[in-house]
């Protein structure tokens, strides 16, 4: 009729065969097709910045349930046994820092440092902090990098990561902490040696805050060196570190001053007092 409606004459082909058609007819040009590889390399890239980020929280999770059970040595009547846990985390902890080490085999490590920054951060802090109360000194950047050399020993994962599968040799690879992700992990190390001062004193240890108090002088004024000169997280963690050396300082003072006159379950209460009193004169939360 002459109301009715009328129909294209593409409406009755389905829709995907006229694509086919449209793309036989506009083959792809040279330009397209570097487009998509350019797309496909980028998806590529970012999927393995994700899982690198995965294994990144992963490792600082490992790596806090870590530093709160050494926290526990000091008031353990067995500190070997927390020590053995210890290492038994570190080690699983390593294993996280494997598979970021395979995923970063042929790879720029630099080009994904802020993905895995924050673990190995958090790793150097646990590892430093075990490494202090089993010597009471500081561990170095070369012992820790020892510690992140790993070698396939099974022949499945060996095939999997080299091109021989015939291979006898195992394949080693390794990832390597950066000074800056060092630094950053030793001052945060010494936040974690305040709470072992505070906690040393409730249990009656009173020659550990004057060691702690030796320890971190030394290690704030080797941060000093650096100054304005080092990365700018570097000088921003410098501000905590003051802290932490105020506080170990001020607890010894009090035991020096005033240990005779506070009985010896009453200081860690002292001590808490005090901490929390510098910390709203610094306008700290």
């Amino acid at each position: 009729g002459s109301g009715g409606f009328r129909k294209r004459k593409h409406d009755n082909f389905p829709h995907g065969q006229r694509r086919e058609e449209k793309e036989n007819v506009n083959p792809p040009s040279a330009l397209m097709t570097s487009f998509k590889s350019f797309q496909l390399e980028l998806d590529t890239r970012h999927d393995k910045y994700e899982r690198l980020v995965k294994l990144s929280r992963d490792i600082t999770i490992e790596s806090k349930r870590t530093i709160f059970l050494l926290h526990r040595f000091t008031s353990a009547p067995n500190g070997e046994e927390i020590l053995s846990e210890s290492e038994v985390k570190l080690d699983a902890v390593r294993r996280k820092i494997k598979q970021v080490a395979q995923e970063l085999i042929g790879e720029d490590m630099y080009q994904f440092h802020r993905a895995i920054s924050p673990g190995l951060q958090e790793y150097v802090e646990a590892v430093s902090f075990q490494y202090f109360i089993k010597t009471r000194s500081l561990i170095s950047v070369e012992e820790i990098n020892k510690q992140l050399i790993f070698t396939a020993e099974d022949r499945e994962e060996t095939t999997n990561m080299t091109s021989n599968s015939h291979d006898k040799h195992p394949h080693t690879w390794s990832l390597k902490v950066t000074p800056v992700d060092y630094l950053l992990g030793v001052a945060d190390l010494t936040g974690e040696l305040m709470r072992l001062c505070i906690s040393s004193v409730g249990n009656g240890d009173i020659d550990t805050p004057f060691e702690l108090s030796q320890f971190l002088r030394q290690i704030y004024d080797g941060f000093t060196f650096i100054g304005n000169t080092g990365p700018y997280e570097v000088s921003k963690k410098l501000y905590t570190l003051k802290q932490s050396l105020a506080k170990v300082e001020n607890a010894c003072y009090t035991l020096k001053v005033r240990g005779s006159e506070i009985p010896k379950h009453m200081l860690a209460d002292v001590f808490s007092t005090k901490t929390e009193l510098i910390d709203q004169e610094e306008g700290l939360p």
